[in-house]
C-alpha cells in the first residue's frame, strides 16, 4: 500500500507548502545572497522577507489540530500518559533539533574567514544547553540557528494543551458529560484569551500563551468536525478571530484563520485527499509533508555554505543569482531527505523514557 494512502494529505500539503515558504524567507534575510536577491527582484525580495515568514501560522494552526487529533481524537477525555506524552514530544522536536545545531555550528565555523556573521557571538555552554533543553528563548540567549525559536513554542503550546485536557480528566467532581467536553472548552477559552490579549504583547513572543490563538484554532477544528453541528463551529471561530482583528488588526491571524477554514471545510465538505489525486501527485504531496520538519530544521545550514562560496565570486552577475537561489533552495530539499532517514525518524521512534521512575501508573503521569 503507498504511504499517501494511510495519511492525511491535506495537512502534508499545508506542511509542504509552509515549510517551502519558510526556505525562501530565509533566503530573503541572511547572508549577501539575500542582499543580491533584493537588489535583483525588489519586489519578490521584499515581498518573501514581509511575508514569507507568516507561513508558520499555518505550522501552528496544523500543529494544533495534530495535537489534539492525537490526545483527544473523539472529543472526549484524553487517553494518554500526560508526561510520558510530554517526554514523547520533547525528544521528537529536541533530537533532530540538536542535530540541526550541530550542522549550523559546523558550517558556520567553516564560513567564518568570510562570513563571520553566521557563527554566534557568544556561544557558551549555558547556551548550548539552554537550546537542548528548549529553553533559550525564556532565557534570553542568542538562537545558534533560524527557527529555533518554533521549535521551542512547539513544545510549550503541546504542553498548555496536555495541561488543559489533564486538568479536564482530572476534574471528577464534575458530572462525566461535563469532564468530556471540559478539555475542549478550555482550549477555546484560552485560545480566545491569547487572540485578544497575549497575541498583542509582543513581549510575550517566547511564550507559549502569545502563540496558542493559533494552535487553539487547529485543535478545535479537529473537535468541531467530530460534532453534530461542524458549521456552527466553525462560525464560531470566525467570530472569535473576526472580534480579535477588530480589537487589533493582525495580518498573522488572517492566514492563520484562513488556515482553519480551510481545514475545517475540508473536514466536513470534502473528505480524504488520498483517493483525489493521482497516485504520483499524492506520493509527492505526503513525501513532502513527511520532510517538512527535516526541511525546517536543515535548511539553514546549506544557505550558509552557499552564501560563503557565492560571498568569494569575483563576478556575480544576474544569472548566478538566480541558479544559486534555485541551487540553495533544492540543495536544502534534498538535505532534508537523509536528514530525516537518519535523524528524525530514529528519533520519533526511541522510547528511551526516565519518567517511568518518576512517575508511575497512577500518578501525574497518568
Amino acid at each position: 500500500m503507498s504511504a499517501a494512502k494511510t495519511r492525511l494529505l491535506h495537512i502534508d500539503a499545508l506542511k509542504a507548502l509552509a515549510a517551502q515558504f519558510i526556505v525562501l524567507h530565509h533566503l530573503s534575510v541572511y547572508g549577501p545572497l539575500a542582499e543580491a536577491l533584493h537588489k535583483a527582484w525588489p519586489v519578490l525580495g521584499g515581498w518573501l522577507f514581509h511575508y514569507g515568514r507568516m507561513a508558520v501560522q499555518v505550522f501552528l494552526v496544523v500543529g494544533g489540530y495534530l495535537s489534539a487529533r492525537a490526545l483527544s481524537p473523539q472529543g472526549g477525555l484524553m487517553k494518554v500518559a500526560a508526561l510520558e506524552s510530554l517526554w514523547r514530544r520533547y525528544l521528537r522536536l529536541a533530537l533532530p533539533f540538536m542535530a540541526a545545531v550541530g550542522l549550523t555550528l559546523s558550517c558556520a565555523w567553516l564560513v567564518q574567514p568570510w562570513l563571520p556573521e553566521f557563527l554566534p557571538q557568544q556561544l557558551t555552554l549555558a547556551t548550548l544547553l539552554s537550546h537542548a533543553t528548549l529553553t533559550h528563548g525564556l532565557l534570553g540567549h542568542e538562537s545558534i540557528t533560524v527557527g529555533a525559536w518554533y521549535v521551542a513554542i512547539d513544545l510549550q503550546l503541546y504542553a498548555l494543551m496536555l495541561g488543559l485536557l489533564w486538568l479536564a480528566r482530572r476534574s471528577r467532581l464534575l458530572p462525566h458529560a461535563w469532564r468530556m467536553v471540559l478539555g475542549p472548552v478550555l482550549v477555546l477559552a484560552l485560545c480566545g484569551l491569547s487572540l485578544m490579549v497575549f497575541n498583542r504583547e509582543a513581549e510575550l513572543d517566547n511564550w507559549g500563551l502569545y502563540f496558542f490563538g493559533a494552535y487553539g484554532l487547529g485543535a478545535l477544528v479537529h473537535w468541531f468536525s467530530l460534532s453534530r453541528w461542524p458549521r456552527l463551529g466553525l462560525l464560531l471561530l470566525l467570530w472569535l478571530t473576526g472580534l480579535a482583528l477588530w480589537l487589533d488588526f493582525r495580518e498573522r491571524l488572517v492566514l492563520a484563520l484562513l488556515t482553519a477554514l480551510l481545514l475545517g471545510l475540508w473536514q466536513w465538505r470534502v473528505g480524504p485527499l488520498a483517493g483525489r489525486l493521482w497516485q504520483r501527485v499524492a506520493d509527492v504531496v505526503a513525501h513532502l509533508g513527511t520532510h517538512s520538519y527535516s526541511l525546517f530544521l536543515v535548511h539553514f545550514p546549506v544557505l550558509v555554505l552557499l552564501n560563503a562560496w557565492y560571498d568569494q565570486q569575483s563576478e556575480q552577475p544576474l544569472l548566478l543569482t538566480f541558479a544559486l537561489v534555485l541551487s540553495a533552495w533544492g540543495f536544502a530539499n534534498l538535505a532534508a531527505l537523509p536528514f530525516h532517514r537518519w535523524v528524525e525518524a530514529p528519533s520519533s521512534r526511541l522510547r528511551f523514557n526516565p519518567l517511568r521512575w518518576l512517575a508511575p501508573q497512577g500518578s501525574f503521569g497518568r
